[in-house]
């Protein structure tokens, strides 16, 4: 539920900054000016809407195939240990003595790490690709590159109110985020 107000007031907090943005365009400047920062504002949210909905159902789809049967959980654990570090993020490892370590020693376990880092690059890269190439976001991108190709085709597009237009969900989000953050505190 908590999910779900963020949103409302993320939206609330996009509608009420393009609202005043749309009043500043009319009011102060022209038509072509309004035309200019509501095509890449609609653009830039559509981006950022899509990349929100691909990250989301990427993590959901992680958790779902989460596999909790593989946390290295040890035996001498008790119940608190698993609610105090339910991942066994703290757990000491017992180090190796210094004079059991040999350079061919020390070579197979740099040489194990690098197996295990490319092995978990490749599946992390593997199970994020539905984040940046999803359809949505695909979507978004072109809106915004058609937009940007129609006004400048017609001879009405002005890059400092597109720009302007640009920036208004990047900064709407860091004022929602820092209004919302400190009305909870």
């Amino acid at each position: 539920m908590n999910n779900n107000n963020n949103i409302l007031n993320f939206a609330k907090v996009f509608i009420v900054v393009d609202l005043c943005l749309i009043v500043f365009s009319i009011t102060f400047y022209d038509l072509i000016w309004f035309l200019n920062t509501q095509v890449a504002f609609i653009g830039s949210l559509s981006v950022t809407i899509a990349s929100f909905l691909s990250y989301r159902k990427n993590i959901n789809n992680r958790i779902s195939n989460l596999d909790t049967s593989k946390n290295m959980m040890t035996e001498d654990r008790d119940k608190i240990d698993e609610i105090d570090d339910p991942y066994d993020l703290y757990t000491e490892y017992e180090e190796i003595p210094e004079e059991e370590l040999t350079p061919e020693k020390i070579k197979e376990i740099i040489d194990h790490e690098k197996k295990n880092v490319k092995k978990n690059s490749f599946k992390n890269t593997l199970f994020s690709a539905g984040g940046f190439v999803s359809i949505y976001r695909v979507i978004g991108y072109a809106f915004l590159i058609f937009g940007f190709f129609a006004l400048n085709n017609n001879k009405l597009f002005l890059p400092i109110p597109f720009l302007v237009g640009l920036g208004v969900v990047p900064l709407s989000v860091l004022v929602a985020k820092f209004v919302f953050k400190t009305s909870q505190e």
